[in-house]
């Protein structure tokens, strides 16, 4: 790929002080991917004792001499090379966050059938729809972050913004995590509508915890969402009346209406990310 232009001078170092706006911003990010000059620019602006220390953290990672299994499928799906890298190193994206999810779904499906059994079926399917729904909000808590991400430093030193990382890497545990679960929902005593009604309280937790993020890191905010939403099940457990009462059409209109507003704010609060929150 050839590049036709050069950044200037003033624009490198309206980027490097984070002083231009978004959509220059993005444009620059996808110039300085394909331009060495541009990079070589770029790093006579760049805080030399940052740069520094976040490759001696990463250096021994980036020498690694083949790229992993989730890479090399990345990769083979057409992804380009610096997002497959970033993703593939996504602690939920590993192979051992995968097989504690998919034990996670056999042991619900397991209650779920003996439940079904004994005669309480609805509690049995209770089990299986909280586990689906919470499994993304802990692939969002381990997604992005210090302590959990284990090459961070090369996050911070990607000319990509955090909130885009962020917000990519979510996507594919969510991605990941629902086909998990549908593939677990095959095998419920009852295949219907109710198999499938983890689906939207999913993605609202999965946005809220997203959401909080940006005042919280996202291991604290994945947290809160996931007690909240284990002590909300337990309330419903409790009901004899209709224990999947929270999967109903009123439940599932207030876990739409959760994703929309989370949505919102994560919109409004992106910067967050940018500023240190996470």
């Amino acid at each position: 790929m050839t590049t036709t232009w050069h950044a200037n001078a003033d624009l490198l170092a309206r980027y490097a002080s984070g002083a231009i706006d978004d959509a220059r911003a993005y444009s620059l990010e996808a110039h300085l991917m394909a331009c060495e000059v541009c990079r070589s620019s770029f790093a006579e602006h760049a805080d030399k004792h940052t740069l520094e220390r976040a490759w001696e953290g990463v250096v021994d990672r980036l020498d690694a001499p083949r790229p992993g299994i989730v890479e090399r499928g990345l990769l083979s799906l057409g992804v380009r090379n610096h997002v497959a890298r970033l993703l593939a190193a996504t602690p939920s994206l590993s192979l051992s966050w995968l097989a504690a999810e998919s034990i996670a779904l056999g042991f619900a499906v397991v209650a779920a059938d003996a439940a079904t059994a004994s005669g309480r079926g609805d509690l049995g399917l209770l089990v299986f729809l909280v586990v689906a729904a919470l499994l993304p909000v802990g692939g969002v808590a381990v997604a992005y972050g210090p302590g959990v991400d284990p090459v961070h430093e090369v996050t911070l030193s990607s000319p990509m913004q955090s909130h885009r990382l962020l917000l990519i890497r979510c996507t594919a545990v969510l991605a990941s995590t629902v086909a998990l679960a549908s593939a677990a929902a095959l095998a419920l005593p009852a295949l219907d509508w109710d198999a499938v009604a983890w689906l939207l309280p999913s993605l609202g937790l999965t946005l809220g915890s997203l959401a909080l993020s940006t005042w919280l890191r996202p291991l604290v905010a994945s947290g809160i969402v996931a007690l909240a939403w284990v002590a909300v099940s337990i309330v419903a457990a409790f009901n004899p009346a209709d224990r999947l009462v929270v999967f109903r059409g009123g439940g599932q209109i207030a876990f739409l209406v959760l994703a929309a507003v989370s949505a919102l704010a994560l919109a409004l609060r992106r910067d967050a990310f940018e500023q240190g929150v996470v």
